[in-house]
């Protein structure tokens, strides 16, 4: 294992809030490099001569000193550092990790955000129902929030220590068959920080089972407070199985011997504990958007594989290919710009990219020869556009395709 702190992309879209007097929430799954980010963003302000804070919350003394309340927080610092140096323009950054953890963190943080104005805190925490169910309407106005998932195609690059100077224009054959290699690589043993750096196949499938067994399962049987685990851990298997499809509640329910309503409610929670995403259908009239069904993608590709043949493939299978291009597209544009679209009469489009009243119609093959353009011709002439990409790996490169790693640059 490499102890390297490597920079995440994220990494400048929260430097622009150090300033700000907002708190600064990460929230994730577990594992997928919030604490490490929090560390970078330490070292950062160290390198910049700011004073820093550091508090684990997994440590029990911590945690029963700040469930005291801000003023225990304010007393354990003076105890430590000078508090007179600090003021509203010179601030102590104090950093909190998995502050779900706290009793009541919403009291707490509004308490530090309104009364001691010389600290700016920067916190983490898993899983965004722990944190919203804990988090009250109190704090609306003093978090800014930021979702950190596991590594994107480029941040993988990074970790593997493959030095990439830019992304479009490749010509190089070489360069081409190297990056094509590492991203069936990507596909298969997904994004999370501790599989990537990890060469052992092995030890991969061993470290994502433990990420499941530990943390997937049993935060998700915590919360739903689940008493048939069988029926769960079946639920999730088939979820697996039918990554990339259309989301069929009935269906789900009978298979997995559960009623709606508690599909529903796992449903729920394995979303907001970052495990999987529903993708809802592009549509220009909202009240037929809500009525349609929406299709469900995990959002590693590794851990699904895991869940789904309880092994790593050692070839790309089923839809792991179009999966990787959702959480690719999800990461860098955030889930509200991103839909697929499907008609009455079986017409699809993988993706339909929405920013700034642009469309963007994206079909994933991992054959670019296996692209069918009438479902296409359709949108484009329906929506009055005319541009659309289609990203592949093999097969010869036409007009409109691109490889995983250009679709970005579009």
């Amino acid at each position: 294992m490499d102890n390297k702190i490597y920079k995440r992309d994220i990494f400048e879209e929260i430097s622009k809030y150090i300033d700000d007097d907002g708190i600064i929430v990460l929230h994730g799954a577990r594992q997928v490099g919030k604490t490490h980010l929090l560390y970078y963003l330490e070292n950062y302000l160290k390198n910049k001569g700011e004073t820093t804070y550091y508090i684990d919350l997994e440590d029990e003394r911590f945690l029963d000193e700040l469930n005291k309340g801000a003023d225990a927080l304010n007393s354990l610092i003076e105890e430590k550092l000078d508090i007179k140096s600090f003021s509203v323009t010179k601030k102590l950054f104090v950093f909190i990790d998995e502050i779900q953890y706290l009793e009541n963190p919403s009291s707490f943080l509004k308490l530090m955000a309104d009364h001691y104005k010389y600290i700016k805190l920067i916190v983490s925490g898993s899983s965004s129902f722990e944190i919203r169910k804990k988090f009250k309407n109190s704090l609306v106005g003093r978090t800014i929030n930021f979702e950190i998932f596991p590594l994107s195609f480029r941040e993988f690059l990074l970790f593997k220590n493959y030095q990439l100077i830019k992304e479009k224009n490749i010509t190089s054959n070489i360069v081409i068959n190297e990056l094509k290699e590492l991203y069936s690589e990507f596909v298969l043993y997904g994004g999370y920080p501790q599989i990537v750096l990890t060469k052992n196949i092995e030890k991969k499938e061993k470290f994502l089972e433990q990420i499941i067994n530990t943390y997937v399962r049993k935060d998700i049987r915590d919360l739903a407070d689940i008493k048939d685990i069988n029926k769960f851990n079946k639920l999730l298997r088939i979820l697996s199985a039918q990554n990339g499809q259309l989301l069929n509640i009935t269906e789900l329910a009978n298979a997995a011997d559960l009623s709606k309503p508690t599909i529903e409610k796992y449903l729920f929670l394995l979303e907001n504990t970052y495990v999987i995403k529903l993708l809802k259908p592009f549509s220009r009239n909202v009240r037929s958007e809500l009525f349609k069904t929406p299709k469900i993608y995990f959002y590693d590709t590794g851990l699904c594989h895991i869940l789904w043949l309880r092994a790593l493939p050692r070839e790309i299978i089923g839809h792991s290919f179009e999966t990787s291009i959702f959480t690719e597209l999800i990461k860098k544009y955030k889930s509200e710009n991103i839909f697929y679209w499907r008609t009455q009469d079986k017409k699809e489009i993988d993706f339909i990219l929405t920013l700034k009243n642009n469309l963007l119609p994206i079909e994933a093959k991992l054959n670019f020869r296996q692209f069918n353009k009438t479902a296409i011709d359709y949108f484009l002439d329906k929506y009055k556009i005319d541009k659309y990409k289609i990203v592949g790996l093999d097969g010869e490169k036409k007009n409109n395709c691109v490889y995983p790693w250009e679709l970005l640059e579009v």
